[in-house]
């Protein structure tokens, strides 16, 4: 054979072999789902940390601890830990989670902090900020706190079903708690006397919540007669024509014993907190009030917050927990879940 022949055998050997690795090389990555781009470009996928926003299913987190883990805290987080919760377990058993009462007080955002910093939970559900002196408590004990958003609330005022009232403005609902405004047709509405509930400040964030933002620090009215739970109160309000009551959205919007006020800035400038039209109590409970999903995300609504997953930054498995928790509610799956619960979705 002569040269030339040889040389030309020599380098089609040489192609084939290499269209040969290079074709093996491209079935390869298709198969195990590799971004070539992603090769060349020499980035890696770091493992997740509680400053990434998770994506995707509950099964997708990262970083989630194995073991049992007590939480506990805000009584507004109630819908949430009924929905959300058991979808958790079930992706995620290894994952435990058991809800804890105060043994002494009222389950509340403030008690269940404390109970985080006294260390009877391993993470807590909050309706409220941390407060500067619990901050404080906790680096007197070796650790920080950290409060993560994971949803939007509101405060829904509820009365009877039967007061024909358009609305209030926030200054109205301030001076009835105060004392200043006693009947019903200071307001606008019929000459009935206005009798408020509410639960106590030690019993949790949204009382907090109320006394700061609407009251403004001042103390309630010696009329304002205080009840344990928002079920006790709903059904005080369902046989009194003057009542008046506020809680989370979610557990007044729904109800089908009261009604839930639209709120205002200004005078004549009522938002509802409910999608209009208003479902009438003779249609509940065939159909529900639902939340006013756009108001509250926008701010519209005049009394809205944050739910936080409150985490001990202990660098232990306690804010291993707290961290991995908040991650699976921020989670598409984990958001869906929240909207379920009547919450609205943070992200």
């Amino acid at each position: 054979m002569s040269q030339k022949n040889e040389t030309t055998i020599l380098v089609l050997s040489i192609l084939i072999t290499v269209g040969l690795i290079a074709g093996g090389f491209w079935w390869f990555t298709k198969k195990s789902g590799i971004n070539l781009n992603t090769i060349n470009s020499g980035s890696t996928k770091t493992p997740q940390t509680e400053s990434e926003h998770p994506s995707g299913n509950i099964t997708s987190v990262q970083d989630v601890p194995t073991g049992l883990f007590n939480y506990g805290g805000s009584t507004s987080w109630a819908p949430i830990r009924l929905v959300v919760d058991p979808a958790i377990q079930a992706a995620r058993p290894e994952f435990r989670l058991r809800y804890v009462e105060p043994s002494n007080a009222s389950p509340g955002s403030g008690t269940g902090i404390q109970s985080l910093i006294d260390g009877q939970l391993d993470f807590a559900q909050s309706s409220r900020p941390v407060l500067d002196q619990e901050l404080s408590r906790a680096q007197q004990r070796g650790f920080t706190l950290k409060e993560i958003p994971v949803a939007i609330d509101g405060l829904a005022i509820a009365v009877n079903p039967k007061l024909n009232i358009q609305g209030l403005t926030i200054d109205q609902l301030k001076s009835i708690y105060t004392g200043k405004i006693n009947n019903w047709s200071q307001v606008g509405g019929p000459n009935i006397p206005i009798k408020p509930y509410s639960r106590r400040i030690a019993d949790g964030g949204t009382v907090e919540l109320f006394v700061q933002d609407i009251l403004g620090g001042q103390p309630f009215s010696s009329n304002v007669e205080f009840i344990s739970t928002t079920t006790q109160a709903l059904q005080k309000l369902a046989g009194s024509p003057g009542s008046i009551y506020y809680a989370s959205a979610p557990e007044v919007i729904p109800q089908c014993s009261i009604k839930a006020l639209p709120l205002g800035r200004t005078q004549g400038q009522y938002i509802a907190p409910y999608q209009e039209p208003s479902v009438l109590p003779s249609q509940c409970p065939g159909k529900r009030n639902k939340l006013n999903i756009e108001a509250f995300q926008s701010g519209k609504y005049p009394i809205t917050r944050n739910l936080f997953v409150v985490v001990k930054q202990n660098g232990q498995t306690q804010q291993q927990a707290g961290v991995a928790y908040a991650n699976l509610l921020l989670t598409e799956q984990g958001q869906e879940l929240i909207s379920q619960a009547g919450f609205v979705k943070i992200r």
